[in-house]
């Protein structure tokens, strides 16, 4: 599940791309609920979460199949959404969860 990535402004700039594109959801409840609705095709959770938060998505998220990364900290992914410190994020569109994933690998 941790890695250490690279590709980190790729990634960051896809996901910005992903929020302009309303293909994200972000924060600990809409993306726990984007995983049990189905709607969610990649997670990612910040490097500085809390380990509870890093074990709830790992759990849930091997449960229902979804992929889930630790990528970048919260700040960073706040940056890239545009939006409020984030501590986990989803991704709805398979394209964009795609990309990102390859990235990730």
């Amino acid at each position: 599940m941790t890695k250490t990535v690279k590709n980190k402004k790729k990634i960051f700039s896809l996901i910005g791309l992903a929020t302009r594109a309303r293909k994200t959801v972000s924060g600990e409840f809409a993306t726990e609920k984007a995983v049990k609705s189905f709607k969610a095709c990649l997670v990612i959770v910040a490097e500085d979460a809390s380990d509870n938060t890093k074990k709830l998505f790992q759990d849930k998220c091997s449960f229902y199949e979804v992929p889930c990364y630790v990528c970048g900290t919260k700040e960073e992914l706040a940056h890239a959404m545009g939006k409020e410190v984030r501590a986990s994020l989803a991704v709805t569109d398979e394209g964009f969860a795609d990309a990102i994933i390859n990235l990730l690998n």
